[in-house]
């Protein structure tokens, strides 16, 4: 697990720092679940937890809102191995009942197979040869935030 409390965030310009193959994976808009089921045969979500908690600081600057989260962090597998850790911030709302009851289905499925829910700008963060991206969904009135960590096996 990554340690995702005092990240620095910017906005896409940073990726061209990051190596070519990880460039593919970070500034892409289309379903991260359904690029890592292309790339592997053997996909599956371990989910690590899902509780209410806090958000960070810098996590909620981004929702401007204060109300209770349920914090979902993930690992996404291909062919047994972490690729990616994921860490959502979702408000407690009418409108994210379905997404906090998925279990160790992939978020991605839900957000990108309902046209009604927007995606806005993506932002990056590095953490040594981890790259990150997150960007908030918009479901009805409320906004939640997914941020996605890509390990290096997964671009090296």
């Amino acid at each position: 697990m990554i340690d995702t409390r005092n990240l620095v965030w910017q906005d896409l310009t940073l990726t061209q720092k990051a190596p070519a193959a990880a460039q593919l994976w970070l500034d892409d808009n289309a379903s991260l679940t359904a690029k890592l089921k292309q790339q592997f045969p053997d996909f599956s979500v371990h989910v690590l937890s899902q509780q209410k908690v806090s958000p960070y600081a810098h996590e909620i600057e981004v929702l401007n809102t204060h109300q209770a989260y349920a914090i979902r962090e993930v690992e996404l597998l291909g062919n047994g191995r972490v690729m990616v850790f994921a860490r959502s911030v979702i408000p407690v709302t009418n409108d994210t009942q379905e997404i906090l009851n998925i279990g160790s289905k992939p978020l991605g499925e839900v957000l990108f197979n309902d046209p009604s829910i927007k995606r806005g700008p993506m932002q990056i963060t590095q953490i040594d040869n981890i790259w990150g991206r997150r960007s908030t969904f918009s479901i009805g009135e409320t906004k939640l935030l997914v941020s996605e960590f890509f390990m290096e096996e997964l671009y090296a």
